[in-house]
């Protein structure tokens, strides 16, 4: 079992930067959000505007986590049709070209912006800006005692693994970037990957 810092200076300061930088997030972006709802309900009346997915947070607890819908309003019906398509290895799904996403869905994906709305997820507690992506139920189901580490901490919108390989790496990978990040996590290691999300939202390819 890895070390995790835990340290109650750490986990306030780390607690009170989210909640700053949430709020002041929801406050600047909400005219974006504003458009991309409108954005969203012209391709596709039908839907939502917000995906509620339920995933798996700090020591296997499950929450609902938002994010603007990127895919067809029966997107989750058609998954299972498309599991043999899946381009990463392990207990994940990724597909670069999936039929699912619509225009809209494309360009939000590309861009992160469908990622936005977990700033909410962040008020709530049940996320934190930086740490390991949260799974799906589904994806846990096969976790080892090993993968499962990755839940000893509260899950964040990014991480590790996001400011440095992203999608290029497979389930096992991933893994081990996010254990490095819970053994090496300090508020300035969570400045730089912040500063670095940045980076690669504007500069990135490799989103999908």
């Amino acid at each position: 079992m890895i070390n995790v810092n835990d340290r109650k200076s750490y986990l306030i300061t780390k607690r009170a930067m989210d909640l700053s930088f949430a709020a002041c997030g929801i406050i600047l972006l909400s005219l974006l959000f504003i458009i991309i709802a409108l954005l969203i309900k012209l391709e596709d009346p039908r839907g939502s505007v917000f995906f509620c997915q339920k995933r798996v947070g700090l020591n296997g607890r499950e929450f609902k986590m938002f994010k603007f819908r990127s895919m067809v309003s029966n997107a989750e019906e058609k998954l299972s049709e498309l599991l043999k398509y899946n381009e990463v290895s392990g207990a994940m799904f990724k597909m670069k070209d999936d039929p699912r996403i619509t225009k809209i869905g494309r360009f939000i994906r590309k861009t992160s912006i469908d990622e936005l709305p977990q700033l909410i997820n962040v008020i709530k507690g049940n996320m934190s800006l930086v740490g390991p992506r949260p799974p799906l139920p589904r994806e846990v189901e096969q976790y080892t005692e090993y993968d499962k580490q990755r839940l000893l901490v509260t899950p964040g919108c990014t991480g590790l693994w996001q400011v440095t390989e992203r999608n290029n790496v497979g389930f096992d990978e991933m893994v081990e970037l996010d254990l490095t990040y819970i053994k090496k996590r300090t508020l300035l290691f969570d400045v730089k990957i912040i500063l670095k999300t940045v980076l690669v939202l504007f500069g990135s390819q490799k989103a999908f």
